[in-house]
């Protein structure tokens, strides 16, 4: 067992949520690890772990979405693990540099949420992800750039998310990092 699929285990083992539900999530994560040794592969139909980040502006004002073309609304960004990645929180990373076309991002190693969820994905097949999500800071200035995997890219207040986003809980999670 190597890169993010070891990372994940170590990680999610040390990790201690307050919250009672992700903590239970947090369980589940493990049992999926434990299970599957391509859990964070998206050939593991039944489910895999994926890696994303709540993109925050220097300040901490404001979040970077994505309007997703397959999901049809707002999401943080981020996405599948790739057999290059050393760790969740790179994969992180990685994701939300191709995603945003900024550089100079940094991301904190500790995950900030939990989420488990349906979806058809590049494997053309109903399957779950469970999503693991790190909070990830732009420097001073930085200016998003639109890349083909979002039909829009766009800076929120956190005070005021779009209508058809369901990522409440993950900002004050990430707000409270």
């Amino acid at each position: 067992m190597s890169g993010p699929h070891a990372d994940a285990a170590r990680v999610l083992g040390g990790w201690r949520p307050v919250d009672p539900q992700q903590e239970a999530l947090r369980q589940s994560f493990l049992t999926l690890l434990d299970a599957r040794e391509d859990a964070c592969l998206r050939a593991c139909e039944p489910g895999h772990v994926t890696s994303s980040a709540v993109l925050l502006d220097a300040a901490g004002d404001n979040v970077l979405l994505t309007l997703h073309p397959r999901v049809g609304r707002w999401l943080q960004l981020g996405g599948h693990c790739e057999p290059e990645d050393d760790s969740l929180a790179g994969a992180a990373l990685r994701e939300a540099t191709e995603e945003s076309g900024m550089t100079g991002l940094v991301v904190d190693p500790e995950p900030v949420h939990l989420d488990v969820h349906p979806i058809t994905c590049s494997l053309g097949k109903p399957t779950r992800h469970f999503d693991v999500r790190f909070v990830v800071r732009a420097p001073s200035g930085a200016q998003p750039v639109r890349s083909d995997e979002s039909l829009d890219l766009r800076w929120w207040s956190l005070g005021a998310l779009p209508e058809n986003t369901d990522l409440h809980p993950l900002l004050e999670a990430a707000a409270a990092a």
